[in-house]
């Protein structure tokens, strides 16, 4: 019992970490300035079961969903999910934040577009497959709902905090906002290629070579 709960907090760290709410909070600062703490809180609550949805699937079936679902490898995906991945890194390094506004869509499916392809991307697919092989139903769906919860907690604060310091101290948010961009390209460009040597190295590894 002592085993599973490490290794389900264990499991929640991972998940967390790769969740990102402090990256996250970027990719919605628009909406954190436009829409008042009720309305964001409900969006973002919306993505967040979205993903958690998608996440247990990953974690109760494994890349089973991969081979007998999509007739795919979990490697076409890695590889895929890291081009994603290092378009949005290099469009973060060239145009800061707002030159990934453009990939959430349409407002009316603003909570799905939150959910993907930040939220719900190869890190944390793998994250959620990875849960499922280590941990005992119902750790799994446990760590991955622990993990969501503290990433829509910590985003929710930031928002307070924004909305606390922007009418004061602009300038402060301005320059979180411009380190933080800066910060979270190399992340993402990092993961992105991570996610693609990954890949490639387990595509090989399929075929044989």
């Amino acid at each position: 019992m002592q085993l599973n709960i490490i290794s389900m907090l264990n499991s929640m760290l991972l998940m967390l970490v790769l969740l990102n709410p402090f990256l996250i909070i970027l990719y919605l600062l628009d909406l954190v300035e436009g829409l008042d703490s009720a309305m964001f809180r409900q969006i973002l609550i919306r993505a967040a079961w979205i993903s958690f949805s998608i996440f247990s699937v990953f974690a109760l079936l494994g890349d089973a969903v991969f081979r007998y679902v999509f007739q795919s490898s979990f490697a076409s995906f890695q590889i895929f999910g890291g081009i994603i991945f290092l378009i949005i890194g290099a469009r973060f390094v060239f145009s800061g934040y707002e030159a990934i506004r453009s990939l959430r869509g349409n407002p009316e499916h603003i909570a799905g577009s939150i959910a993907m392809p930040i939220m719900v991307g190869p890190g944390t697919v793998s994250a959620s497959i990875l849960a499922g092989k280590e941990l005992f139903f119902p750790f799994e769906i446990l760590s991955i709902f622990l993990a969501i919860v503290i990433s829509i907690a910590i985003i929710m604060l930031l928002k307070k905090l924004h909305d606390i310091v922007k009418p004061r101290n602009e300038k402060i948010i301005e320059y979180y906002v411009e380190i933080s961009s800066k910060i979270g390209a190399l992340i993402v460009g990092t993961f992105a290629v991570e996610m693609l040597m990954k890949g490639i190295k387990n595509w090989i590894e399929r075929i044989g070579l």
